[in-house]
């Protein structure tokens, strides 16, 4: 990293640990499930639902946060975000009933789906265009480590109080939240929010804080990509943009991700291994996930966004192929799950989990920007609560229900590949608004 690109880092990096808390969310509810599921005597119906009731409220606040980001800046709806996660995690873990249980998981997903459109959309509103894969992939990064924090915390935790484990499990959640919220006061608000405010000058110093080359020409650029600021984004024009967000937010989830995700401890003790291993080969998962989304984060900006996505669509089809053949076969001997698992993992973290959030923060002009935003992280949670409610119902349904999931995961990605290679543009080394030139014209 150039010394001159120190400070966007810095913002950047800050900004993106609202996707550790988004991670941190999504996967520590996979040691708590089973609890949950026992506790309150849940049906597969209304475990499904129980589970998928923060992903309900992801819904919901990736769809409604875009417009306030744009009318009342970026910063605000961050300091947002950490209150709502760490009102949730504390919440969570006092609960003595299912309707207030589900009522603070839900309140979660809230800050979990505004997050997904306030972070990537800030970061990639602050960066230079040469390190902007790099910059934005860093909320993808922190989620990943959210994600290995809760798997570790999980498994340290899972003893310690007894059957009130899951509680300590949920609440220390609270911690990252408060350490968020706090850091949120070193970082500017959005320079395009300010220009499109009014507030020139701010954005100008900014913009020479996070290295950007001619200044003067980016400013001129931005203020003439918001002079149609009023206009709608489902206006004809967008349909590229709009297409290309809702597909990578598609198939980003037919890859099977929030499931495994989810139920990482179920589906290991669905191949017979102990309870203790079920949480530990998780933190393995998660271990291997962290890893290969750095690679990604390293080479976004010189592959390219396409060849990763295309790449990364084959290896999962295979690796998914075999965790669907060992389901069929109920062949578990050995690591051979664990093996397929993280081969499929890795060859999605350096993908589509790097691309997702840096590709829909790039399309959409500045004028429909965080409208645009909403809609592919609407999308992306739409999806996810959809395969989250219906794994456990599809894998409970018989023996041979894993298989039948993982397979329509691996065609999933079989397709991706296909439409990502006829349709998708190449976006890496270029300024957003000449992106969004291509996409939608002047």
């Amino acid at each position: 990293m150039q010394k001159k690109y120190t400070t966007v880092f810095l913002w950047s990096i800050i900004v993106a640990l609202g996707g550790l808390l988004f991670g941190f969310d999504t996967a520590v509810i996979s040691g708590v499930e089973k609890t949950i599921q026992e506790l309150f005597r849940l049906s597969p119906f209304w475990q499904g639902f129980t589970i998928s009731s923060a992903l309900i409220g992801t819904v919901i606040g990736a769809l409604f946060s875009g417009g306030p980001a744009d009318k009342y800046g970026r910063k605000p709806l961050l300091f947002l975000t950490g209150a709502l996660f760490g009102i949730s995690a504390i919440a969570s873990g006092l609960v003595t009933n299912l309707p207030l249980f589900i009522v603070f998981r839900f309140i979660g997903g809230l800050a979990i789906g505004a997050s997904s459109v306030i972070a990537p959309m800030y970061i990639s509103e602050i960066s230079p265009a040469g390190v902007r894969g790099r910059m934005t992939a860093l909320f993808q990064f922190n989620v990943i480590t959210g994600i290995l924090l809760a798997y570790v915390s999980n498994y340290f935790l899972r003893d310690i109080a007894g059957e009130d484990s899951w509680r300590y499990m949920l609440g220390v959640g609270s911690i990252p939240s408060v350490v968020f919220f706090f850091l949120l006061f070193l970082v500017p608000e959005s320079p395009r929010f300010l220009i499109r405010s009014g507030k020139v000058t701010e954005a100008r110093a900014v913009l020479e804080k996070s290295g950007m080359e001619a200044v003067d020409k980016e400013i001129e650029d931005i203020e003439l990509s918001l002079d149609e600021r009023k206009e709608s984004l489902f206006s004809k024009r967008f349909i590229k943009p709009i297409t290309l967000a809702f597909l990578v937010a598609m198939f980003n989830q037919f890859s099977g991700i929030n499931a495994i995700l989810y139920y990482a401890p179920r589906i290991f003790e669905l191949s017979g291994v102990s309870a203790a291993d079920a949480y530990l080969q998780p933190i393995i998962i998660g271990v291997t996930n962290g890893i290969f989304t750095m690679v990604g984060l390293v080479v976004i900006d010189k592959v390219g966004r396409k060849k990763l996505l295309i790449s990364g669509s084959i290896g999962m089809t295979v690796c998914l192929g075999l965790v669907a053949r060992s389901f069929y076969l109920q062949d578990f001997e050995g690591y051979g799950l664990l093996i397929f698992l993280m081969g499929y993992i890795m060859f999605f973290a350096f993908s589509t989990g790097s691309v997702i959030w840096v590709l829909i923060s790039e399309v959409f002009p500045n004028s429909v920007r965080g409208q645009g935003q909403s809609l592919g992280s609407f999308t992306h949670w739409f999806f996810a609560t959809v395969i989250t409610f219906l794994f456990p119902v599809v894998v409970g349904e018989s023996t041979f229900g894993g298989g039948y999931a993982f397979t329509f995961f691996a065609v999933m990605m079989v397709l991706q590949a296909l439409v990502v290679w006829k349709y998708f543009p190449e976006t890496k080394g270029r300024t957003l608004e000449d992106i969004s030139e291509e996409l939608v014209g002047k």
